[in-house]
């Protein structure tokens, strides 16, 4: 058995049951692989902490020396919180060889945080590795993507058949792969990361509040040279969105628009992230005509077009960050 160490990270917001759940399925997973767990409380001020620390010292999970409980000091965000977890690093002060970042509403399959590890360890270029993601009806989770790009962006908003074929190259979320593939950018709820790309970049960017810091993370990665794979053969269960409340969003909350402009900015500059706002708009826009025309179903949250053209014109002058700043808790009606 091959002695490269695994630091499990899990991070919690106001979602104890569901984490201690995430915790049993790790350290069940974890028993046979040298390294720890780390579990992040992400400053939940709902007793998280305290429950957590009961049910691990109750389980015997941290007289075992296998999992730790900290907590970050501030909500900043999912890639702040990871970041805790990582720097954390092992008990005995080293650095482990792999990062899991494992979601507080995931339960990993039997044998899926040691297949990532050893995919990466038979792999060297590989960076990072994504597990696939179930949801608790079996239903598979599209989460292997290409990085986001203005043609993606409108034919996603578009939804219209004739402009996804032209545009079948741009897709942001395609098919999921039958095989392990070399992806752009996959999802942190299973995923696991070499330590030498952790040193490379920094880890997370954490002027991304809530999404597209995976996104960032792998474009970076690439960009020094280490690539992402997608393993569908290995996988997790996944309730999806408990912390963010993101499937039941009533209007898209401000810290997204502020993420989606802070990484085209900071990847493709000023023109291109303006270039990527009309293309958005321009989709949303031809999707709203065929919803009044073809009487089809709301798919976007209440207010997209209007909130998206809002937070572009303020943007251009000069009126909203420019990247997301620090908040202190997610917004009621976005949890």
């Amino acid at each position: 058995m091959t002695s490269a160490t695994v630091l499990t990270v899990i991070l919690n917001y106001r979602t104890p049951d569901l984490t201690i759940s995430a915790c049993e399925a790790a350290m069940r997973e974890m028993q046979d692989l040298p390294g720890e767990i780390v579990v992040v409380d992400n400053a939940s001020g709902d007793g998280s902490f305290d429950k957590l620390s009961k049910a691990a010292t109750d389980y015997g999970w941290l007289a075992s020396g296998k999992l730790r409980l900290v907590q970050s000091g501030r909500n900043g965000g999912f890639g702040a919180g990871m970041n805790v977890g990582m720097n954390a690093g092992l008990s005995n002060g080293a650095a482990p060889d792999f990062y899991y970042l494992l979601n507080s509403d995931a339960w990993p399959d039997p044998g899926c945080i040691r297949g990532l590890r050893d995919f990466l360890l038979e792999t060297p270029d590989a960076g990072l590795a994504a597990s696939a993601v179930r949801g608790i009806d079996d239903d598979p989770h599209r989460t292997a993507f290409r990085f986001p790009t203005a043609a993606g962006e409108f034919e996603a908003a578009a939804r219209t058949g004739p402009l996804s074929r032209l545009l079948r190259d741009h897709i942001i979320a395609p098919p999921l792969p039958a095989r392990r593939t070399r992806v752009d950018w996959a999802s942190g709820a299973s995923l696991m990361i070499r330590r030498e790309v952790i040193a490379a970049t920094g880890g997370f960017d954490e002027r991304f509040f809530l999404y597209f810091e995976e996104t960032d993370l792998c474009h970076r990665a690439q960009a020094e040279g280490w690539s992402t794979h997608y393993l569908p053969d290995v996988g997790v269960v996944h309730i999806g969105s408990a912390s963010t409340g993101m499937k039941s969003w009533n209007r898209t909350p401000q810290y997204w628009f502020d993420s989606r402009l802070h990484y085209y900015l900071k990847t493709h500059g000023r023109a291109y992230a303006a270039g990527a706002t009309l293309a958005l708009v321009t989709g949303a826009a031809i999707w709203r005509l065929r919803r009044l025309v073809q009487a089809k179903p709301q798919a976007d949250p209440d207010r997209f077009l209007t909130d998206l053209v809002s937070h572009a014109l303020r943007a251009a002058l000069g009126r909203s960050r420019t990247a997301p700043a620090p908040v202190t808790a997610i917004p009621e009606d976005s949890r």
